[in-house]
């Protein structure tokens, strides 16, 4: 099984992460929301799989182009 990265597009903080360690997201599902402009910004998923692990925690600083999980398919 492949592991995708998810990765944000924006730089800021990890404002919420809606789902858990272990469980199945779909393609396009929010996996975070970075705060950034006093906007929340939604991180999909890239593929639809069992997310294996998440990188960041709750009011984490993260940059542009980090990688914030990772998703088997």
């Amino acid at each position: 099984m492949p592991d995708f990265k998810v990765v944000t597009e924006v730089a800021g903080r990890i404002c919420a992460l809606p789902v858990e360690v272990g469980g199945h997201v779909g393609d396009g599902d929010d996996i975070a929301f970075v705060e950034a402009m006093k906007m929340e910004i939604p991180v999909t998923s890239p593929a639809a799989g069992k997310l294996t692990s998440i990188l960041v925690k709750i009011d984490e600083m993260v940059a542009e182009g980090q990688v914030l999980a990772i998703v088997a398919t």
